[in-house]
């Protein structure tokens, strides 16, 4: 197993506890990964904008955006754009001033890079060849949507974007349903009220859930209630479609079903269900995801499912 060395602190920095920029000239640079606020450029930390005054580059994914940041807290380091559409080219631009011996910081327009963001490639790429990758961190949306929502979570998987369609999207929303852990996911405004109304579908009406619009900034704005209550919201106009949204689900009940049967539907018999998860298996599914998949659609008991016939 290969290590990553550690971070070798100036000695300015050894004093004041927190991580230095500069690697000694005879080793590798550092990537730092920068968390920037959210919103409010106010929840930046102090390490964030030690580092990013003291590196001699800072790869940034919308230069623009980052210079706002960089005027508030009067950060006058080298910038220059990395992003999705980079190209190869700029990556190895960016390993080879690593290589050199020079420390390199990575931020992106908001949050974490790496978290439904660029920067999984480059920080893979460097510690693939055992170079430092050292995290700063900082705001997050998704803990703050997860606070802000009023739902007990103390076990929660993060979704991001959903599948916009097709088998993934449903798949992914049967996961969410037979989960007992708290979800959080990303949505483009104008995509709010369907991936609702779906969540409602696979989960049920009455699980409880938040909308989280615009955190840290000026309309911060959350909406809690049943899936069924937004759905409709959502629906009727009653959401303000603006902005960056994060939903949150709370997990299934230890012990209860997905989502429940339709009024006047019958629910499925466990031989229906094992029948259907063994069409699934036979299409191409892992067994796990077709059991899954059928709890969370039947309600029927995911172990039971998976007993043989």
């Amino acid at each position: 197993m290969r290590r990553a060395r550690p971070a070798e602190p100036s000695a300015a920095t050894r004093a004041s506890g927190s991580a230095g920029a500069q690697a000694p000239s005879d080793a590798c640079g550092r990537l730092f990964i920068v968390a920037t606020p959210i919103g409010n450029l106010g929840d930046v930390t102090f390490r964030a904008i030690e580092v990013l005054k003291s590196v001699p580059l800072v790869a940034a994914e919308d230069t623009r955006l980052t210079r706002r940041l960089f005027a508030r807290y009067e950060i006058a380091t080298h910038l220059v754009s990395y992003h999705a559409q980079s190209g190869p080219v700029r990556e190895v631009e960016l390993l080879e001033h690593l290589r050199s011996g020079r420390d390199l910081a990575l931020v992106t327009d908001a949050g974490t890079p790496m978290v439904s963001d660029p920067g999984g490639q480059l920080a893979g790429a460097w510690a693939s060849e055992g170079g430092t990758v050292v995290p700063i961190p900082g705001a997050s949306a998704v803990l703050a949507s997860l606070v802000a929502s009023g739902l007990a979570a103390p076990r929660w998987t993060f979704e991001g974007f959903l599948p916009r369609s097709g088998k993934e999207r449903r798949d992914r929303l049967a996961r969410i349903a037979a989960d007992e852990r708290a979800c959080v996911v990303y949505e483009a405004p104008s995509r709010v009220p369907a991936t609702l109304s779906d969540l409602a579908g696979a989960c049920g009406d009455d699980r409880r859930a938040a909308v989280c619009r615009e955190l840290t900034k000026l309309h911060e704005e959350v909406v809690r209630g049943s899936l069924g209550e937004l759905s409709s919201g959502a629906a009727a106009g009653e959401l303000l479609l603006r902005g960056e949204f994060a939903i949150v689900v709370e997990g299934r009940a230890a012990g209860s079903s997905g989502s429940a049967a339709a009024p006047g539907v019958t629910a499925p018999t466990m031989a229906e269900g094992r029948a259907e998860v063994a069409r699934l298996i036979a299409a191409g599914a892992k067994r796990s995801d077709a059991v899954r998949q059928v709890a969370a659609s039947s309600g029927l008991d995911r172990r039971e499912l998976y007993r043989p016939a």
